[in-house]
């Protein structure tokens, strides 16, 4: 069976597309990331919460806050990337439920008003929002350095606040003509992840 996606962008988007370890100079501007936004924002999330926060690294000063934060051997490919990306959840989210789901807007009280279910929910409904936004810096023609290697705690106190838990930092720009990427690592068959009950 054959997919309604095209084979360029099925490439584009998941075959030939990997992890960047080295970018070019070229810049990544604020249209860009406002069109990828654009489109990944329509990610589904548990009653439409989008608990997906982005803190956008650009400047020298603000490099320098996030190297030592880095773990080593993500240090320097942190530096030299044309943008860096911190994704958090907002565990606050449910300030915003009546506004995003209107058809029920009570469930910002009937269902998140205890702190501990809203980080449990604001995990699982950010990681599945920044693997869209991934995708979405691919179908822009970009490429993505998604890393967990860097202190959480620390990122959340240099960059963010209480309310917000640091999910993954992603590097982002055009790959560079030679070392962005290592050989393609092997992935599980069907059989080895498909069961059928």
């Amino acid at each position: 069976m054959s997919l309604a996606l095209d084979p360029a962008a099925q490439d584009l988007l998941f075959r030939e597309a990997h992890t960047a370890s080295a970018f070019s100079a070229e810049p990544v501007t604020d249209e860009q990331i406002q069109a990828i936004y654009d489109l990944v924002k329509y990610a589904p999330t548990a009653f439409n919460q989008s608990p997906l926060r982005i803190v956008l690294i650009r400047s020298e000063e603000a490099r320098e806050r996030l190297a030592p934060l880095m773990a080593e051997g993500n240090r320097d490919k942190t530096m030299s990337a044309p943008l860096v990306a911190i994704l958090a959840t907002d565990n606050e989210f449910h300030e915003e439920l009546p506004t995003l789901f209107p058809a029920f807007p009570q469930a910002k009280d009937v269902f998140f008003a205890e702190r501990p279910v809203r980080e449990k929910s604001a995990a699982a409904n950010g990681a599945l929002q920044a693997g869209y936004f991934i995708l979405g810096i691919r179908a822009a023609g970009l490429a993505a350095g998604p890393m967990t290697g860097f202190d959480f705690a620390g990122v959340q106190k240099e960059f963010l606040d209480d309310d917000h838990t640091p999910l993954m930092i992603v590097n982002i720009g055009k790959p560079a003509e030679e070392g962005a990427y290592r050989p393609r690592s092997p992935r599980l068959s069907y059989e080895q992840v498909v069961t059928t009950v």
